[in-house]
């Protein structure tokens, strides 16, 4: 029996979307920063949490329209937008050195796309556990039709 040893990198959203997105975000409002007091926000820019004191702005998110317009695709009825917590002026990036994926310890749900951006399912992961994150990962990226992974926060 062959064991294959698989690693998953998470990645931010990229330099450019960042750019736009704290300028105005993908529901086409100008983008509002503030101090976050409390800290914990997930940030998809550095993919950390924040910290008490931080600079940080909630956008709103469209993965799918964006991959669209650069693979000149339609995402059609999937091109949905979310809430992401960026920071609100530029930050270094992610300081990882591709330890554990983050971000894990709650509910995610997992959702594959084929080329052409149609939805190919999904799963909600429950347990917070990284074991169960990484075979739902697994799933997801051994189906042979799934062009795009796409993780989104809760149920």
């Amino acid at each position: 029996m062959t064991t294959t040893t698989r690693t998953f990198t998470a990645r931010p959203l990229t330099p450019g979307a960042l750019a736009e997105l704290r300028a105005v975000d993908d529901a086409g409002r100008p983008t509002a920063a503030f101090t976050d007091d409390e800290g914990g926000a997930p940030l998809r820019c550095c993919l950390r949490h924040s910290t008490p004191g931080e600079r940080i702005a909630l956008v709103s998110y469209a993965p799918l329209r964006r991959r669209a317009a650069e693979t000149g695709t339609d995402p059609g009825a999937y091109d949905e937008q979310g809430p992401v917590f960026v920071h609100a002026d530029p930050c270094p990036g992610p300081d990882r050195d591709g330890g554990a994926l983050p971000f894990t310890n709650a509910h995610r749900t997992v959702r594959r796309y084929c080329a052409e951006g149609r939805i190919l399912g999904g799963r909600l992961v429950a347990d917070p556990s990284p074991e169960a994150f990484e075979r739902a990962l697994r799933e997801a990226f051994d189906d042979p039709a799934g062009a795009l992974v796409h993780l989104r926060g809760g149920v």
